[in-house]
């Protein structure tokens, strides 16, 4: 399929929309009753901190609502204005918020239900309104879609555009897609449906193991196992590993995917020499800015003494996980919690550890005086930020420890 041609084709069509629909006055009050927090800008303007209680909030200097996720919840919010009446879905979450996706449900938005992994698109009928969330949606949804004379409301996240563009020019050089990312993620779903030849890397680990065996070979079987699902229907390795681009998702640790850039450059000029490095590699700096502009803000916090870390956001938030990550790295106590409905009272807290389940730590916050450190996703509000320190200074004031 040619993908460039019929998302040009669609985007020429009256019922592909790429912009709001002209009622960002309305929507913008919406937005700053329902998201903006007048504490959070009081502690920005206090030099990112805040004392009450015997606690100090110390709050990342980039975290929170990215221009990307705020453009995309404006303009889903504007859809619902735009077409009062139409039946609108999202063919998955808006963004990765549970309070942000249940405003648009309270707006009679409905969201496409995902069956044993595959989405149900048979409750979308023509005429139906659909929105692309930040994210984007494959090129299979979009012809479905199409097909079915739905109107399109696309509010990828142009970063996320950047990344299919650069797949587009590895697919027209017959360059593999190396993709950083997670195979399952609707992000990372969604370019590789861009792709000609594609396998996805989570990791720097799994990386190393493709090098090495670009360079040395292997047991075939055993690759294909280790990738299973990670890579395009008829993909080889031992033919589709010797002309490779880079890729990622945009929500990774943006220093992660530059050592994968940095380490396929070094494997295929090891492989095929310096004089063909170009023959052979390609990549294009694809890093979104908004991820790493959090993620420098919050290795700038880690450095400073505090006596824990709470990282606010969806639990399905790459983004936000890879902000724990950076907390963890540094051994600092930190949990990862999506609302402030997650502190309890009686000094108790159900949050998410890393790659686990829900949990409730026992005395979580210490005795005495403490210093907190605060960040949070991309997509999360700054209301949410605000309610969850709200509860910490109510909880400290009266917890028993």
């Amino acid at each position: 399929m040619d993908t460039k041609a019929f998302k040009r084709s669609l985007q020429q069509s009256e019922n592909y929309h790429r912009k709001g629909f002209g009622h960002q006055a309305e929507v913008a009050d919406v937005m700053n009753t329902a998201y903006q927090s007048s504490l959070i800008q009081q502690i920005r303007d206090n030099n990112y901190r805040l004392e009450r209680n015997g606690v100090t909030i110390r709050l990342a200097e980039a975290f929170g609502f990215c221009w990307g996720v705020e453009r995309a919840v404006a303009i889903a919010y504007e859809t619902r204005q735009h077409f009062p009446t139409e039946r609108i879905w999202i063919t998955n979450e808006i963004i990765h918020n549970p309070s942000v996706n249940q405003h648009l449900r309270d707006r009679s938005v409905g969201f496409i239900a995902v069956e044993q992994g595959q989405k149900d698109f048979s409750v979308v009928d023509r005429g139906d309104v659909v929105i692309l969330p930040a994210f984007g949606a494959s090129v299979q949804e979009m012809q479905l879609l199409n097909d079915k004379g739905c109107k399109i409301v696309d509010t990828t996240c142009p970063w996320v555009s950047k990344v299919w563009n650069s797949v587009e020019k590895h697919k027209k050089k017959d360059y593999t897609s190396i993709i950083h990312g997670q195979y399952k993620h609707e992000e990372t779903v969604a370019t590789s449906s861009f792709a000609d030849k594609y396998l996805i890397v989570l990791n720097l680990h799994q990386a190393e193991y493709v090098s090495n065996y670009i360079i040395n070979g292997g047991d075939r079987d055993e690759f294909m196992a280790k990738f299973s699902n990670a890579y395009s229907a008829g993909f080889d390795p031992d033919v589709d590993l010797e002309r490779v681009g880079i890729a990622n998702q945009t929500t990774m640790l943006k220093s992660e995917t530059e050592q994968i850039g940095k380490l396929f450059e070094k494997t295929m000029m090891r492989k095929f020499g310096p004089d063909n490095l170009n023959e052979h590699f390609l990549s294009f700096n694809t890093i979104c800015d908004a991820t790493q502009e959090r993620q420098d803000a919050m290795l700038d916090l880690v450095e400073e003494k505090l006596d824990l870390m709470v990282v606010i956001g969806g639990f399905n938030s790459s983004n936000t996980t890879h902000l724990q990550e950076i907390a963890i790295d540094k051994t600092i106590p930190s949990y990862h919690i999506d609302c402030a409905e997650r502190i309890l009272p009686g000094n108790r807290l159900e949050h998410k550890p890393l790659g686990g389940d829900l949990v409730i730590a026992q005395n979580w916050l210490p005795e005495g005086k403490i210093v907190v450190g605060i960040t949070s996703g991309a997509s999360t509000p700054d209301k949410v930020v605000e309610d969850a320190i709200d509860r910490i200074f109510e909880r400290k004031a009266t917890a028993v420890v």
